[in-house]
């Protein structure tokens, strides 16, 4: 039902097997979904650093490997696998040894919240340093690409650092008649302009420096064999091989070139308004973001709406509703003068972008403009006009990522003043209490559940054995008030904070049971799978209930299938046994989901009477590896010899179907053949052999 958290791989050196499972009940307690192999030995160590793994918890002492090896073990081979040494006593030589051992960290046994703040804080460090080496990476062929760019671009493209060139394309080597750029490197460049605009162009360079952004500069150029040219170049800043430098694009002038920059003027404006239009907005957006970030210089954006705009449009029409927005654009600029960039950025929202000034620097300006305009009579046409503002107001500071983020924020800040002639400010504070209040969310969930308003998704389960059955799980969505959908993981841990687990759980199944018995009405032969929270694992009174609620829809029972998680299953294992004995009864089938991440998987499987069993997404992600695969094929092989029908989800791509069909499993899930849908209605036909 809802989404599975990312499982952390997790390496325990413990002898005692009481222990480790101690542990992991710790972190599943701690709501991280947990997939775990104890280490017996050198060897074993060795076997399982072929894999990758998040986290390795080291016991005071083992009598099967000492921690000092297996930290050595883990520095010989390079691996990223943060390293917590559990100590007898809280004695800070021990801590201190730990560390230079190069133990992440170091804390007595038994202190287990202050091991999972550790832990949460190692994994957290983990995937920052993960993404990084994945930016690196994604920087590495972007600059390949940028590189081959250069290279093939037909405008004639240098850098220059000191006057000097490090880098020329093909292009500017044939424009200015030289044969290798070997020849222009070390070269200054002002040896290529005309003499009588070397004065020009000196200065020109020596001023750029304090200008900010891009520039242009007209001058002759002088090529290799004497010869001359007019040009345009074009200056912006940039950077080559990590150094800071200009970037040089000339093209030679023709005569039309007071046409070119007409028509690259009218490129980037609004052409009712004559502001800059929403695309070329969003690039000044970006630069701002940019200087922000970099320079630390602080930007204001002014989300301006007018009010009850499409009542104006019904009542003046189309043509004069046109001469109303050209008005209010004049206004804006007459009101804020040229140091604030003004755009048209929809039908009836301008924007506003103020540098070097925060929002609440901005507010009495923006004020001052709600009392102008509110005060103000249109002379459209014939008839007076009159109206109002609402303006959102957002910062550009240096922790913003993106330009979007910021539009999102004034958008929503606009959207909250229902009466409009008002401006809000967004409040990063607000943002961070909507998120921790709880009951907001329980609202919401209570809504849903009272007034229907919860939506189901469906994604398909696709057999690769021939079975002529449909198969869909059911994924469960909320969407605020606003129409926004609200992430499962938030609204499911509210729900279950407050109480209303079991609530949710029934109104799917009941729900599921409704739809499938229309679908198959139709002559689909459908099952689904519906997810169950650990609340209704450990209710007594679900059976009896599905057993009516079957009945009175006329479903055949073994067309659902009721999955309940390998987690809730290990720490609900007397009732998960009733559960799933009880299933079998009333011939509904039964899944186990997220298996694979117990220290014994296999011994849990022997209490459950499931006929599915879903392998956790974690063995899907470095399938490439052939260690990976043939850990797969082992347990693949295992469930099949038990008669358990086996389904591999987070199927992203083609590569990972042969491995997949060659490994034996019977189902795959995954956005790559379909994400959730809101609708049953995947061609089964198309897969079949």
């Amino acid at each position: 039902m809802s989404l599975e958290k990312k499982t952390i791989r997790l390496l325990i050196l413990e002898d005692s097997q009481n222990e480790a499972e101690r542990l992991v009940s710790l972190f599943r307690n701690a709501g991280r979904a947990t997939r775990v192999h104890r280490l017996t030995s050198n060897d074993d160590l060795a076997d399982a650093l072929l894999q990758s793994w998040d986290l390795l918890i080291s016991a005071p002492h083992s009598d099967n490997l000492p921690p000092s090896d297996a930290l050595n073990a883990i520095r010989r081979q390079a691996k990223d696998i943060p390293f917590i040494q559990l100590l007898e006593s809280n004695d800070t030589d021990l801590i201190t040894e730990a560390l230079m051992l190069g133990a992440q960290d170091a804390l007595p046994q038994g202190e287990d919240e202050r091991l999972v703040l550790v832990a949460n804080r190692e994994l957290s460090n983990l995937e920052e340093r993960r993404a990084r080496r994945a930016a690196e990476v994604a920087l590495r062929e972007a600059e390949k690409r940028c590189q081959l760019l250069l290279d093939s671009s037909v405008d004639a493209i240098a850098y220059v650092h000191d006057g000097m060139h490090i880098y020329a394309n093909r292009a500017y080597l044939e424009l200015f008649a030289y044969e290798d750029v070997e020849e222009l490197e070390g070269m200054p460049m002002i040896d290529l302009i005309a003499s009588c605009d070397q004065v020009n162009f000196k200065d020109f360079l020596k001023n750029y420096q304090s200008i900010e952004g891009s520039a242009e500069l007209s001058c002759g150029g002088v090529r290799a064999d004497g010869g001359n040219f007019k040009s345009r170049m074009h200056f912006s800043p940039a950077a080559y091989d990590g150094e800071p430098c200009i970037q040089v694009v000339i093209r030679a002038e023709v005569d039309n070139a007071e046409l070119e920059e007409k028509l690259r003027e009218i490129s980037s404006q609004d052409l009712v308004t004559g502001l800059y239009n929403r695309s070329y907005f969003l690039e000044l957006m970006d630069s701002a973001v940019e200087r922000a970030v970099n320079a630390g210089q602080s930007s204001c954006l002014a989300y301006i709406r007018v009010d009850r705009f499409a009542s104006l449009l019904a009542e003046i029409g189309l043509a004069d509703s046109d001469l109303l927005l050209t008005d209010i654009a004049n206004m804006l600029r007459a009101h804020f003068g040229e140091s604030v960039q003004l755009a048209r950025f929809g039908d009836d929202v301008f924007a506003a972008l103020q540098h070097g000034v925060t929002p609440q620097q901005a507010e009495p300006e923006l004020t001052a403009l709600l009392r102008k305009v509110e005060g103000h009579l249109f002379e459209i046409g014939r008839r007076t006009v009159q109206t109002t503002l609402t303006i959102g107001v957002a910062g550009l500071d240096e922790k913003t990522a993106k330009a979007q983020e910021v539009v999102d924020r004034a958008h929503r800040c606009a959207d909250e003043l229902n009466d409009g002639n008002a401006l809000k400010i967004y409040n990063p504070a607000d943002e961070l209490a909507a998120a921790a209040n709880r009951g907001n969310l329980v609202a919401m969930v209570q809504q849903a559940l009272e007034n229907n308003q919860f939506r189901l998704l469906f994604q398909p389960v696709i057999s690769l054995r021939g079975d002529t059955h449909e198969h869909y799980e059911v994924l469960l969505r909320l969407l605020s008030p606003q129409g926004e959908e609200v992430p499962p993981t938030e609204f499911l841990a509210a729900a279950k904070d407050a109480g209303l687990a079991t609530k949710i759980d029934r109104w799917v199944l009941l729900n599921s049971i409704k739809l499938l018995a229309e679908h198959r009405s139709k002559g689909h032969s459908t099952r689904l799978f519906v997810h169950l929270t650990s609340a209704s694992v450990q209710d007594h009174t679900l059976l009896p209930w599905l057993s009516v609620a079957l009945k009175a829809a006329r479903l055949a029972s073994d067309s659902l299938v009721v999955q309940l998680s390998e987690p809730d299953a290990i720490a609900y294992l007397k009732q998960a046994k009733a559960l799933t004995q009880g299933l079998a009864q009333l011939h509904c089938k039964a899944a186990l989901s997220q298996f694979g991440c117990a220290l014994n998987p296999f011994n849990t499987l022997k209490h459950l009477s499931v006929d599915y069993v879903k392998i956790d997404g974690s063995f899907t992600q470095d399938l490439s590896r052939p260690e990976s695969q043939e850990a797969l094929k082992a347990m693949l092989a295992t469930l099949h010899e038990q008669s358990k029908l086996s389904i591999v989800p987070y199927v992203e791509s083609a590569s990972m179907l042969a491995t997949l069909w060659q490994a034996g499993v019977n189902y795959i899930q995954g956005h790559y053949l379909q994400g959730p849908s809101q609708s049953m209605d995947y061609d089964f036909s198309s897969g079949e052999e």
